[in-house]
């Protein structure tokens, strides 16, 4: 355990350094986010999920910092050139920038005009013009008019090209510019005029300029984009003029010859080497910024949807509309097993309404179905409002309009396949759109959240951290609603704290194998699920109807005794203790405080037996879109209209008001106040009241509003 790196974490985080020990030590024994931050509240200081993963993010990070120090320092080691100072100035710092300064004399270049002109013996004629007490330069130079030196010119150049490669090297020098970036830098952006034609949908960066530090990471992308697409160049940089001046006065000390040429000499370094390189920081830096920012709205957007309503256990008839190919319909029983499927054609160019009407009244009664579930794509509406009107449904049998996002992915998917194999992509996607509807978390995990389409910019964003980031999110999501043990698939399994791939597929097998699972400690069976794993994944498992009531809660194994001690103190059974609420409010908490078990804990053991086994999630809402407009053309401004929160930007959110065309809601349009971030203020799959204000019917671009609505 590095004590430094504990320090540094508790500033940063401002939490007592003791339990960010102990969270690394349990992180160094397996433990898992989801796992610390339920059950070990009292190691970790009652810190929530965020703050236990900000703690294990900058734990790697200054982890990797080590061991790039320990690489430059080999390095330098190696060259003989190492001294006590710069290395006590490299052990000293965890800034990975301040340590390449450090390194960057040291680091082996390919050959530079500065190293050219070194082996020509120019580096005494460089130190000595750049003490800057020489009147005549040429007259300096002239000495060195020797190994392949031909003149005075040549000589001098060199020496300028010395000295601009020491300056672009002095760690108080490129700090300083560093600053000016940072403080006055901006992005500049101009179109590519032999792209000019192609670049419309960048006309808003042709000539575009925003301080660095104040630009959105939505706009950056925007600008990144068209950089990346061919239409625009981009750069990042200072006023030249002003800063080029400030270098200069911090190593011109002189008025005389030497003086001039070592002014030009730092220009040179600025223009050359310095302001490149350091542009280059810049943009990484701001990349970076701007990727968190987009990946933090996925991020967002993806757990809403994940946590979305179920229906829960019902019997589905499930719908994924379509003109002339027809409606896919499928029926479902309770665990989301497919009964029945065929085609209905009740829209144009078949128009068989009558016959598709009976066919789902008829599969309504047959298979006691309980919901209808309809895609919200092609011929959403179309087939909402037959449904409504054409099949008198009992008014028991509630219709909803289910998102599509994604379906299309995991029908033609290994993971679709492997569960369907003897249906085809239409089938699939029908049986996905029934199964979100019942349980939205169970069935998105088998997609790749990328392909969701909840986020902006994603594609463009480093991929790396976008997947780690969404996937944690859907471990957090997972753990948080617990998994039903024995009807969970193993794709939802390998999320749950403490399993993986490999321990999800056993449980599937041993379940396969043996039957249902009558209690948590029979996972012990499992193969390969040892001792370590059985700890970060019990908590998180539920097994209904099973010998033991508990453990249909959220109640981790190892606190049983205490509920079963309370039991005892009240004179009955476990079950009945659970059962009763009454009792609860006779239990004196403090008399069941032990090391392991503190109050935070205790607290949310008995919050869990006022609910057992409850499901976090909110209950679904019926929701129906207005049935004065389908298509954009039928959109008036002014228009007052229900609809359904889509996805959530930092730019604003997009709303679906039922014409197959989503519309933006700007970040400004939100509320009759200053809204900084959309999503403080709204949610995915909120229902809300929108006004339209601008329809473009060529673009297909609706703007929309929530003032006074």
């Amino acid at each position: 355990m590095n004590q430094k790196h504990i320090e540094i974490i508790a500033t940063a985080l401002a939490i007592p350094q003791k339990y960010i020990k102990n969270v690394l030590e349990l992180f160094a024994e397996g433990a898992t986010v989801p796992f610390i931050s339920r059950y070990r509240k009292e190691a970790a200081g009652g810190e929530n999920e965020v703050q236990i993963a900000k703690i294990k993010a900058l734990a790697d990070k200054l982890s990797e910092t080590d061991k790039r120090r320990e690489s430059i320092i080999t390095a330098i080691e190696k060259q003989e050139l190492m001294t006590t100072d710069l290395l006590k100035k490299l052990n000293s710092t965890y800034e990975l920038t301040e340590l390449e300064d450090l390194y960057l004399p040291f680091k082996k270049k390919r050959k530079t005009r500065a190293t050219k002109a070194r082996d020509k013996g120019l580096a005494t004629l460089a130190e000595l013009l750049f003490r800057q007490r020489t009147i005549d330069i040429n007259v300096a130079a002239i000495p060195f008019l020797k190994n392949g030196v031909k003149n005075v010119e040549e000589a001098l150049q060199g020496a300028s090209d010395i000295v601009a490669e020491q300056v672009s090297e002095d760690i108080r020098l490129r700090n300083s510019v560093r600053k000016q970036f940072e403080e006055y830098g901006y992005v500049r952006a101009k179109v590519i005029k032999k792209k000019l034609a192609d670049a419309g949908k960048y006309s808003d960066y042709f000539e575009f300029a925003e301080k660095l530090n104040r630009i959105p990471g939505h706009r950056l992308m925007a600008i990144r984009r068209g950089e990346t697409e061919g239409f625009l160049r981009v750069s990042i940089s200072p006023d030249t003029a002003f800063t080029e001046e400030k270098l200069c006065r911090q190593v011109v000390k002189g008025n005389n010859q030497s003086s001039g040429f070592i002014r030009n000499a730092v220009i040179d370094s600025y223009r050359r080497l310095i302001a490149p390189s350091i542009e280059n920081e810049f943009q990484a830096l701001s990349k970076n910024k701007a990727d968190q920012e987009a990946i933090t709205v996925f991020t967002k957007n993806l757990r809403q949807l994940l946590l979305s309503a179920p229906l829960g256990e019902k019997r589905i008839l499930a719908l994924d509309p379509g003109f002339a190919s027809g409606c896919k319909l499928v029926c479902l029983s309770k665990n989301g097993e497919l009964l029945h499927n065929e085609n209905i054609y009740p829209h144009p160019p078949r128009n068989k309404k009558n016959e598709a009407a009976k066919k789902i009244q008829q599969l309504v009664q047959s298979y006691k179905i309980e919901a209808i579930a309809i895609g919200n794509g092609t011929a959403s509406r179309e087939t909402e409002h037959f449904v409504r009107k054409n099949c008198y449904l009992d008014s028991d049998i509630q219709v909803f309009v289910v998102s599509e996002n994604g379906a299309s992915i995991y029908s033609a998917s290994a993971v679709a396949r492997e569960e369907f194999p003897e249906f085809d992509v239409t089938v699939r996607g029908a049986i996905s759109i029934g199964r979100r509807l019942a349980d939205p978390l169970a069935e998105l995990v088998k997609i790749d959240a990328k392909s969701i389409g909840v986020g902006q910019y994603q594609h463009d964003v480093n991929q790396k951290a976008l997947q780690k980031s969404l996937d944690a999110t859907v471990e957090s999501c997972v753990n948080l609603v617990g998994v039903n043990l024995n009807t969970a698939s193993k794709h939802l399994l390998q999320y749950v704290s403490g399993l993986g791939a490999q321990l999800a597929q056993n449980i599937v097998d041993y379940r396969a194998e043996n039957g249902a699972f009558t209690s948590r400690t029979e996972l012990k069976k499992v193969k390969r699920l040892g001792g370590k794993a059985y700890e970060q994944c019990a908590g998180f498992m539920r097994i209904r109807d099973g010998k033991n009531p508990l453990d249909n809660t959220a109640v981790h194994p190892e606190a049983y005794w205490v509920v079963q001690k309370m039991a005892k103190d009240c004179q009955v059974k476990t079950a009945d203790f659970i059962a009763d609420k009454s009792l609860h409010k006779q239990v004196k908490l403090q008399n069941y405080i032990t090391e392991k078990f503190g109050l935070p804990t205790l607290k949310d053991i008995m919050q869990e037996l006022e609910k057992p086994g409850r499901d976090p999630r909110e209950q679904l809402k019926i929701f129906q879109f207005s049935a004065e407009v389908r298509q954009v053309e039928d959109l008036k401004v002014g228009m007052v209209l229900p609809g359904i929160v889509t996805n959530i930007t930092n730019f604003g959110a997009f709303v679906d008001v039922g014409v197959k065309q989503d519309g933006l809601v700007h970040v400004s349009q939100i509320k009759n106040a200053f809204v900084k971030n959309p999503a403080d203020e709204l949610a995915l799959h909120q229902h809300v009241k929108v006004k339209v204000t601008s329809v473009d019917l060529k673009l297909k671009r609706i703007q929309l509003s929530m003032k006074d609505v």
